[in-house]
């Protein structure tokens, strides 16, 4: 399975799988090793989409003067203030 391409679901999918598959330890070694590297692919890759995603994210928050500024998002729960503009 090539990753370029692929959605984010589908890899997670994929990504399930392969771990379902991993954890059995039914496999070769080599066979093993393939489905770990593309699984190692197909996670920078989700990783790299969640990133992408977050940076999208914006949040209308008021300030205590009423004013409404936007903030990026963080995952961490605090926004970062990315303008000052009035909205």
């Amino acid at each position: 399975m090539t990753v370029a391409g692929v959605k984010f679901e589908q890899a997670m999918a994929r990504l399930e799988a392969i771990v379902a598959e991993l954890e059995k330890g039914d496999l070769p070694l080599d066979e093993s090793l393939r489905i770990f590297e593309e699984g190692i692919r197909l996670s920078k890759n989700c990783l790299k989409v969640l990133e992408e995603a977050e940076r999208k994210i914006e949040v209308l928050v008021q300030d205590t003067n009423g004013k409404k500024h936007l903030r990026a998002f963080s995952s961490d729960g605090d926004e970062r203030r990315d303008s000052d503009a009035d909205v």
